[in-house]
């Protein structure tokens, strides 16, 4: 069914605890990572960097949970081609306290267009184009600037002050999820209109790719 943004709500991850390191990490349908007591419990969101780039920087939930392993859902890493086999290890770190942004207004998505290479050859008089990945995605959103002093405001704040890996993440009405692995941006410089409240600017400025789950 279709959705309006009406009813969403926007968490960031704002504490994520000491990294672990993964020993193996399996080409499969949904790749599992062993990290030795790692502590972990299913519905757990992590941030993973991995020798993989397909994989490294990117934002997932976890499930499946044994002493020693889990499953990262949602992450599709069976092509030895963009995932050779034995070179996917490096950390994961779980996310301990998403904290809500409230007050937001106009969100907004830019970035994540493929990025098309034209070529030509000098026998044809016709060009041809090829995709070359894509472009970096970003989202923004204004914020009451009266909710200074708001854990969401003081969390953003923080982040872009440290300029680390963290997580975006929207809960829409219906239930479902996205996760944005991104650094943050927060712009305090109060932006002015007649007939408008007076509003701050956040960008969470994207690493890799999101991830949505249904649920």
């Amino acid at each position: 069914m279709a959705q309006v943004p009406t009813g969403s709500t926007f968490f960031v991850a704002s504490t994520i605890a000491a990294s672990k390191v993964t020993t193996i990490v399996t080409n499969a349908a949904e790749a599992v990572v062993t990290s030795a007591a790692h502590g972990y419990s299913n519905g757990d969101t992590v941030i993973v960097t991995s020798g993989w780039g397909r994989l490294n920087r990117r934002a997932f939930r976890i499930k499946s949970v044994t002493t020693d392993t889990f499953v990262l859902e949602g992450a599709e890493t069976s092509s030895v081609t963009y995932f050779p086999a034995g070179t996917g290890i490096g950390t994961v770190s779980k996310v301990t306290t998403f904290t809500q942004i409230t007050t937001v207004m106009s969100p907004t998505s830019s970035g994540g267009e493929p990025k098309n290479v034209a070529y030509k050859f000098i026998e044809s008089d016709v060009e041809y184009n090829i995709n070359d990945g894509f472009t970096a995605t970003s989202y923004a959103i204004d914020l009451d600037a009266d909710s200074i002093g708001s854990a969401g405001y003081t969390a953003l704040k923080t982040l872009t002050d440290v300029q680390t890996d963290t997580i975006l993440k929207v809960v829409t009405r219906s239930g479902s999820i996205l996760l944005v692995p991104c650094t943050v941006a927060l712009n305090e410089s109060v932006s002015f209109q007649d007939g408008q409240i007076n509003r701050c600017k956040a960008t969470f400025n994207g690493n890799n790719r999101a991830v949505r789950y249904a649920s």
